[in-house]
Order: C-alpha cells, then sequence, then structure tokens
C-alpha cells in the first residue's frame, strides 16, 4: 500500500541577489519515510533544508503538509506542523543542562498563587525518558551538556524530535565529528525514530549511510534537482555520477 503524502514542497526557488540558491525544486516524502538529500557543497541542500525549517523564506512556490499549504515562516511555524530540524552543529545552549535543553523554548511551568516557577523535575522526568534507548550511554537529564561526549549530544539533539512527536524530521549530517562507536550509537538513534514511523530527511556525504539508511535518494546539483531514485536501484557510484555531472539526470515518480 503507498503511504500518504505528509509533505510536498513545488517549485522552491531561492534567490540571494543575482545568486540562484535553488532554481525550482520539487521535493515529496511520505510518512515513516527516509530520504537522503545529497549534493556537492553548494548544491542547494542546505537552503532547502533552511526553507522547510522556516530558518528561510523561499523566493518563491509552494509547501503542503498533509495535503494542506502553508507558510513556513518561522521555525516556531514549523515545528507547530511537526517540523523538527537537527542541524550539524545541534544548537544545543553548553550553559544548560540535557532536560533544560530539550524543553527550550517548550518549558513547562507549574503555578503557585500569583508566580509561575520552572516545573524541573517534570522536565528532568520526561527528557530522561526520551532519551531512553537514544545512546548506550544515556545522559543524566540533569548534566550540563557541556561534559557529552559527541554521541551524547546528539541523542540530546534527537531527544527534542521524540518528545515532542515530530512527524517530518530534517537531520543535517548526523554524523559529522563523530567517532566510528558514536557514529553507530547515532544511526542506531535514526533508526528508532524510523521504528517510530517518522519521516526523515537525512542530508549526508556519507555514500554507506545514504544505502544503508533511506529509501530513496534525491540529488541536487547547482541549485537544481537531478536525481530522485529508489535508493535499491543505485549504487553508490551511480548516486556520485549524479553530484559531479556524469550522469545529467535520473528522476522517477516519487
Amino acid at each position: 500500500m503507498t503511504r500518504p503524502v505528509l509533505l510536498e514542497a513545488a517549485g522552491i526557488k531561492k534567490n540571494y541577489g543575482a545568486v540562484q540558491a535553488l532554481r525550482g525544486v520539487d521535493l515529496t516524502i511520505r510518512k515513516g519515510e527516509t530520504i537522503a538529500l545529497v549534493g556537492d557543497n553548494g548544491a542547494g541542500k542546505s537552503t532547502l533544508v533552511k526553507i522547510l525549517s522556516g530558518a528561510v523564506r523561499p523566493s518563491s512556490g509552494t509547501i503542503k503538509v498533509n495535503g494542506n499549504e502553508v507558510t513556513i515562516t518561522s521555525t516556531d511555524i514549523a515545528r507547530s506542523l511537526g517540523i523538527e530540524t537537527v542541524y550539524q552543529d545541534l544548537g544545543l545552549c553548553n550553559n544548560l543542562t540535557v532536560a533544560e535543553n530539550i524543553f527550550l523554548g517548550r518549558e513547562e511551568v507549574r503555578r503557585l498563587g500569583p508566580f509561575n516557577f520552572l516545573n524541573k523535575k517534570a522536565m528532568r522526568d520526561k527528557a530522561d525518558a526520551a532519551l531512553s534507548g537514544l545512546s548506550i550511554n544515556k545522559p543524566q537529564a540533569n548534566a550540563n551538556v557541556t561534559g557529552l561526549s559527541g554521541g551524547q549530544r546528539q541523542a540530546v539533539a534527537i531527544a527534542r524530535t521524540k518528545l515532542w512527536h515530530s512527524g517530518i524530521v530534517l537531520l543535517d549530517e548526523p554524523t559529522a565529528a563523530l567517532g566510528v562507536q558514536e557514529t553507530k550509537r547515532a544511526m542506531d538513534s535514526v533508526r528508532q525514530l524510523q521504528a517510530e514511523g517518522v519521516s526523515i530527511i537525512l542530508i549526508t556525504h556519507n555514500m554507506p549511510m545514504v544505502k544503508e539508511m533511506s529509501q530513496r535518494v534525491v540529488v541536487l546539483r547547482q541549485g537544481t534537482k537531478v536525481g530522485d531514485i529508489p535508493t535499491s536501484e543505485a549504487s553508490g557510484d551511480d548516486i556520485v555520477s549524479l553530484i559531479t555531472g556524469a550522469r545529467p539526470q535520473w528522476i522517477q515518480a516519487a
């Protein structure tokens, strides 16, 4: 049975003055699907992700979520639509605890008379539950993130998407700067999201990860979509040839 379309972007363009970062890109992702978004540096991957996450507004084009056209003008609006982004730098605040990072901007409060106080215990308990299974060496919810390993920091960032029941997660180079063991743990975290039916757009240069983790590969080159194919039908060399331009285009119906 064909899965329902969760997000559909059509004709997305982004101009920075005379520079065309995106030249009418179409992108569709279905419920529970993992797409690998690949391309050389400057291909437009980060710009597209920033548009979908609400950090950047497109020059033109439309975006639909669950069949309804939406205007994503901020990251808060994206989150309200179930779109969460885990950036390469993870976006964690080193002066806050694990729980405070997970609840950043969504803090829980309790009322005592006329005053509101942070409900730190509730946040710690929920953060601890969200972190369950995301890292072999699970960080403590009350620990400061400064002392965490790369894999633990990745688990904190992914726990935010799990706690808020995000339907679509944009993962920007999730294993960048991680060692072999921590890379494995980070990918186990991604697999847990997949098992929960989350749709994932995976931005990566890691070809083995593309082959292992995705059902479909979307290739951008110079702001244009030149590839959109089932991962099972493309070899690593096929994908690289699209990235470099050795093969001009290979697009199948999503």
